[in-house]
């Protein structure tokens, strides 16, 4: 073969992967939102680097799961809560997505509790900012295209590598850190239970298997993109662990040496400030700025697709407001609710920020268990079912999830047994 042709290849393959990215890559960083920084802020600073160790088996459940996303769609051609309804009827259906809808009603409370947050940390206030963000984000959903919107997604998720140099500036402790990751050291209780349930609910949210699934569908990708696909998943996961690695590092290096408690990433932006400088203090803002405005985007749009999806209803960017009227309805609704909850003056906002990645733990199990069932079956399938190693991940994270779970409910129980010997 000649060298010629070999690059005719190349950019021919490079074309069609440019093409066909997108969905991987936005599924993944939309996962670093204003939810998942606070929490990988607030693990930071309370257990230093003793927690980094959770983000490998993340990782690597995150491509699995991804995979079977995209392969679901790629094969049936209908989203994850289409083929649920499909198996599993109405009524079953109707609280499982009651449950998630109330989750991610939380889970974009969160998101503009972010833009709230991160534009005073600039000098902003949330009653001007907030608004302002809601419209926008409106807007390029109900007046864009698929396309459009796709490519400000590509953006927003290259913007998010900020927090490298805002880490980077705290001078981490790179022996320290490879030690945290072999021999973490961490007491074994309620709080840091919920903690690690919170790190793997916001790396691996319920709502990304609909979303993912969806944004292929949307894509219009078939079985021969299929490879190029997985490359756009492993690249999509890869930017979102190495992106939490360096939130957590960011915390740990600064906040947790000096003894500093933060109740979200607000805090951490100005705490950093003494620590790291203003430069650091203010890269870090603009980090959850961007993944706000991103996931308050994105979220909302996948609950209303997937809504949508499981009980028939019309739903895509592409379709005019007459044409999927529920759709965007739901959209509308979902972003309505949680910029008024946001602008109430006294709002428990740290609070349903990290219980709503704590309900994104406890449900993902539920959602695992519908999507395995359905991705094993050969009529639904055919021969593109899951191969056993997938299957053995799949159930050990459920299995590990509910082990957890069941552990966060029983621990004031044990420790009363505990304390009274």
């Amino acid at each position: 073969m000649t060298l010629e042709l070999r690059n005719k290849r190349f950019f021919k393959r490079l074309a069609v992967f440019l093409a066909i990215l997108g969905p991987g890559i936005i599924t993944g960083s939309v996962d670093n939102d204003a939810g998942g920084i606070t929490t990988y802020s607030v693990a930071g600073a309370i257990y230093g680097y003793n927690l980094i160790w959770t983000l490998i088996p993340s990782f690597i459940v995150l491509i699995v799961i991804q995979e079977m996303n995209a392969r679901m769609g790629i094969v049936t051609g209908k989203g994850l809560a289409d083929l649920i309804r499909e198996n599993a009827g109405v009524k079953a259906t109707f609280f499982i997505f009651l449950g998630l809808f109330i989750g991610d009603i939380g889970n974009t409370t969160t998101e503009f509790a972010g833009v709230a947050g991160s534009m005073d940390v600039l000098g902003v206030t949330k009653y001007i900012s907030v608004p302002i963000v809601a419209i926008l984000v409106w807007l390029l959903v109900v007046k864009g295209t698929y396309k459009i919107a796709e490519r400000i997604f590509l953006l927003f998720s290259i913007s998010l590598l900020m927090y490298v140099v805002s880490a980077l500036m705290g001078k981490p402790e790179w022996s320290e850190i490879g030690s945290a990751i072999v021999r973490p050291q961490f007491a074994v209780n309620g709080q840091s239970i919920a903690m690690i349930i919170g790190l793997v609910g916001t790396t691996i949210a319920p709502w990304m298997l609909f979303y993912m699934q969806s944004s292929v569908i949307e894509k219009g990708l078939k079985m021969k993109n299929y490879k190029y696909s997985v490359i756009d998943i492993i690249v999509g996961c890869t930017a979102t662990v190495v992106v939490a690695f360096f939130i957590i590092v960011a915390c740990a290096s600064t906040l947790h040496k000096s003894g500093i408690q933060i109740n979200e990433a607000k805090d951490a932006a100005l705490a950093l400030k003494p620590l790291a400088g203003k430069i650091a203090s203010h890269v870090f803002a603009f980090g959850l700025f961007i993944a706000s405005i991103f996931s308050a985007t994105i979220l909302p749009l996948a609950t209303a697709f997937y809504i949508s999806e499981a009980f028939g209803f019309e739903a895509g960017i592409d379709k005019k407001w007459k044409e999927a009227p529920e759709f965007y309805t739901l959209y509308t609704s979902i972003l309505v609710i949680a910029t008024g909850i946001i602008l109430l003056p006294n709002a428990p906002l740290i609070q349903i920020s990290l219980w709503s990645q704590v309900l994104n733990g406890l449900l993902l199990p539920v959602v695992l268990v519908c999507m395995i069932l359905l991705v094993n079956k050969k009529e639904i399938m055919g021969e593109y079912v899951n191969k056993p190693i997938n299957n053995i991940i799949g159930w050990s994270t459920i299995g590990i999830l509910v082990g957890l779970s069941v552990m966060l409910l029983l621990m004031p129980i044990i420790t009363r047994i505990w304390n009274s010997f």
